[in-house]
């Protein structure tokens, strides 16, 4: 038996968060990051549409970029303070996938965070609170999936939660947030959705109700992405639904080693001055990853799917998988994004030497090789790479080179 597990609601379309106004409670509390949403005054304007509901409403904001640990615990305690019966988690991921930890605290005060971090493990949500997620990103998805990404920085990694459990109540995917983003940011949530759809077709877990999620959703970000980075406001609109579809497959169908590489990697550094965006990671990872995965059969033929698909060309299978790593290659090429991890600078932009030194690297990879083994993606990777292969597959993530194995 599978499970295919969707918000009840979703409000999508200009003018949605007005969707607010109609919920019922009596207390709402507001989770939202940095000054992008205040600026832009949808902060105001959420909070205004939930008083406007009769609701007393409280704001939790500085949700960093890749939120802690203590963000998740500090979030918990000002909830528990409050006693919301509603959670609303506005902006990117990092608010939203903070909001998401928060209400598993909140409603569960004597859980540790080691026990949320547990596959499919969270006890019964919704005892005190419901949870609305409004994204400004075209990305994550977070606003329709059971996952989370909280970062232990003690540990320099990332942890995914999942479990149906927090998949949210209510979506709002308005995609006049979306307007608002900065061209890099365009960039790396746009190719995190890419990678969202492509691993969710190839996974082991893909069903009929997932595939033509993934499918439509890759074809739309091929149609559209490149455009949006490029100040098509049109294409930046289409590509706020085209990531929402992403996230409806890969939250039923699982992801793959691509995500466990990127939620490995992506704090690994830190120490060296900066984090290897998850989007960005994911970007360089994923024509890699293709090649490793296209030696499974069943794979190869789904990548050729994907080609046909994309309308990429191609005789066979073999020269299907070769097009569509040249094709992501070449979006990275638009969309500025290096190729590996050793042309990768602290500020996201391919440069001749990266942020991170070969030697750092290689001292740390059989660790995150390990780690990357372990992450909650690679079981339903449709090849179980060994360690010794997965510290393979890493090099040539760092030096941008074939993967032969």
């Amino acid at each position: 038996m599978a499970r295919f597990t969707l918000p009840r609601d979703l409000y999508h379309g200009k003018g949605a968060m007005e969707a607010l106004k109609t919920f019922e409670g009596k207390k709402a509390i507001v989770c939202v990051g940095g000054g992008s949403m205040k600026r832009f005054g949808f902060l105001d304007k959420a909070v205004g549409y939930l008083q406007q509901a009769g609701m007393e409403v409280k704001i939790f904001d500085g949700i960093e970029p890749d939120p802690s640990v203590e963000t998740v615990m500090r979030g918990a305690a000002a909830m528990a303070e409050f006693e919301p019966d509603w959670i609303v988690a506005i902006g990117g991921g990092s608010p939203i996938d903070a909001a998401k930890a928060m209400w598993i605290k909140y409603e569960y005060p004597d859980i540790t965070f080691e026990e949320m971090c547990k596959v499919f493990g969270i006890p019964k949500l919704r005892q005190k609170a419901r949870f609305c997620a409004i994204s400004s990103t075209s990305g994550t998805a977070t606003e329709v999936t059971a996952f989370s990404i909280i970062t232990d920085y003690d540990k320099g990694i990332k942890y995914p939660i999942a479990d149906f459990e927090i998949t949210p109540d209510v979506a709002i995917v308005d995609p006049e947030l979306a307007e608002t983003m900065p061209k890099k940011l365009v960039a790396h949530t746009g190719m995190d959705a890419m990678t969202h759809a492509i691993e969710a077709y190839v996974s082991t877990a893909n069903c009929a109700y997932t595939d033509p999620l993934a499918i439509f959703a890759i074809r739309m970000i091929q149609a559209d992405l490149v455009g949006s980075y490029n100040g098509d406001m049109a294409k930046r609109d289409a590509m706020h639904d085209a990531q929402c579809l992403a996230g409806m497959a890969f939250s039923n169908a699982l992801l793959g080693i691509v995500h466990s590489m990127a939620h490995k990697t992506g704090a690994a550094f830190a120490d060296y001055g900066a984090h290897i965006i998850h989007g960005a990671a994911n970007a360089m990872y994923l024509p890699k990853v293709i090649a490793f995965n296209a030696k499974d059969p069943t794979a190869k033929a789904r990548y050729g799917v994907i080609a046909d698909e994309m309308k990429l060309g191609g005789a066979n299978d073999d020269e299907k998988v070769r097009l569509l790593i040249e094709y992501l290659r070449g979006m990275n090429d638009d969309l500025n994004i290096p190729h590996g991890i050793k042309f990768y600078g602290a500020d996201s932009y391919p440069c001749e030497q990266g942020f991170v030194p070969e030697d750092v690297f290689l001292a740390r990879l059989p660790e995150i090789a390990k780690n990357a083994i372990g992450d909650a993606c690679t079981g339903s990777n449709p090849r179980q790479p060994s360690q010794e292969e997965m510290e393979k597959l890493l090099k040539c993530c760092y030096y941008d080179t074939e993967v032969d194995f």
